[in-house]
């Protein structure tokens, strides 16, 4: 690992730690993708005051030493913490396109068992055709079927499945799959009832989504749209007022 980045490496060991976790589920898997986190965090922690100073100093406007300080220290902390902000919101829109993407992916699935394929070909077929929906799903599915090629259980990796996404669907999906195995129940028809279920919760969601569209849109129209509307409209009618009532007040 590079000097920067070990300025901003945790003390315990991250290979087990909840940022290791966050790394398998923002898709970043490369071996230097720790070496960038963390030098990214080092020089963005430093970058930003010395930027600051810079500015200051050609702008040459006056501050008190407090100020500078406050700003200093809160610029570092701002540098130190946005790559942790960019890798939340990394996860957050990968693991929605995961969990839009996966009802379709189960319905693959389901075609290709009652076509009399076996649950391993079914999930190889499914990480052929899924990306055109999804990439990111198209990556783990490829990912479980070439861990069955290598010679893993299917239990094992499918729970690895669940551990790389981090998408609760995914862990009642591979729960669902592995007490099908174990008990012999249909597998079809098991994954058509959790296909349906996932279908339901996804519409739940986006109408949970769109309900609260009218609060969001409450403070942009009480604070942006209406006073220019009312600018607009009550703008003539007070210049008017102002023309015709003043003089003959001061008359």
């Amino acid at each position: 690992m590079s000097p920067a980045g070990k300025l901003s490496l945790p003390t315990e060991g991250w290979e087990d730690s909840a940022l290791r976790r966050h790394f398998m589920h923002a898709g970043l898997r490369g071996d230097k993708a720790p070496m960038l986190f963390f030098a990214t965090k080092t020089i963005l922690a430093i970058a930003f005051p010395v930027a600051f100073m810079l500015a200051a100093g050609v702008s040459r406007v006056p501050m008190a030493f407090n100020v500078v300080l406050a700003l200093i220290v809160g610029l570092a902390a701002l540098g130190y913490y946005l790559p942790n902000i960019y890798l939340r919101r990394r996860i957050a829109n990968r693991q929605l396109e995961i969990f839009e993407a996966f009802p379709d992916a189960i319905d693959l699935m389901t075609v290709a068992v009652e076509a009399g394929l076996g649950l391993d070909a079914a999930i190889a077929r499914v990480g052929q055709e899924i990306g055109v929906n999804s990439g990111e799903l198209e990556d783990e599915i490829r990912l479980v079927a070439l861990e069955l090629r290598a010679g893993a259980s299917r239990e094992q990796a499918l729970r690895n499945l669940a551990a790389r996404t981090g998408v609760e669907e995914v862990e009642l999906f591979v729960s669902m799959l592995v007490q099908s195995d174990r008990f012999g129940t249909s597998m079809a028809e098991s994954l058509r009832v959790h296909s349906d279920a996932l279908r339901t919760k996804r519409r739940l969601r986006a109408e949970e989504a769109a309900a609260k569209i009218p609060l969001k849109l409450l403070f942009p129209l009480i604070f942006c749209i209406f006073p220019s509307m009312l600018l607009v409209l009550l703008g003539p009618a007070v210049i008017s007022i102002y023309r015709v009532f003043f003089p003959i007040a001061a008359g």
